[in-house]
């Protein structure tokens, strides 16, 4: 089981991944938010340790921005802010649990536990787009029923694009949402986008994934067309 630990905190992230690691967990590390945002969208985690208080992006906007694209893996926050007010907006920036620095090891991973007990009774959202779906959770792509390999990148254009179908998306959101730690450059959606075509589109004789002029790009059932 995976479990991704956003901490700024060297010594303390690796402390935890030590620890968590003796548990039976595989954990990644991110020490920043925008790197803990883009590898929380792309990584296929049982549930994430969050700290608040992180350069780039603080924990506060991760959590909202995961929860704002449906992104539903459990997240603990971590951290030092311990006042009521600090609790009450990180649940209700979309947290599921909070524990205050310093804090209790074994308390720490009895809450893991319950976390990941109470996600298991959750099932996984998927993305349906006439015949175009995406398992969010399995990071699975699937086109009239078979499977469609893409890479993270191809993934996170194509998951905003699902979650608003038929509406036009700018170049500049698909660039923060597949790419918050480099978000320059459009010629890197527009590779991507040209990549799903062929993928998604031309493989099945679909016409799904449009150009808006002036905008950006939109996913609709093409098969109305039919």
């Amino acid at each position: 089981m995976r479990i991704l630990v956003v901490e700024d905190e060297v010594d303390l992230a690796h402390t935890l991944h030590t620890g968590l690691t003796a548990e039976g967990y595989s954990v990644d590390l991110a020490h920043d938010g925008r790197q803990g945002l883009w590898m929380a969208r792309t990584g296929e985690y049982a549930l994430v340790v969050l700290d608040l208080m992180l350069p780039g992006l603080n924990g506060y906007k991760v959590c909202a921005q995961l929860r704002r694209e449906g992104n539903a893996t459990p997240i603990l926050v971590l951290t030092a802010k311990d006042g009521d007010w600090d609790q009450a907006e990180a649940l209700d920036t979309g947290a599921d649990d909070y524990l205050a620095k310093p804090f209790s090891y074994v308390v720490l991973v009895a809450r893991l536990r319950a976390l990941v007990r109470r996600a298991a009774t959750v099932a996984p959202p998927v993305l349906a787009v006439g015949d175009l779906s995406l398992d969010v959770a399995g990071r699975v792509c699937r086109r009239a029923g078979a499977r469609v390999e893409l890479t993270p990148r191809e993934f996170a254009v194509l998951e905003l694009l699902a979650r608003r179908a038929g509406q036009a998306v700018s170049k500049t959101d698909l660039l923060y949402h597949a790419w918050p730690d480099e978000a320059e450059d459009p010629n890197l959606v527009e590779a991507r986008v040209s990549a799903l075509r062929k993928k998604v589109d031309a493989a099945f004789h679909r016409q799904s994934l449009q150009t808006v002029r002036g905008t950006g790009y939109r996913l609709v059932d093409d098969r109305e067309r039919d």
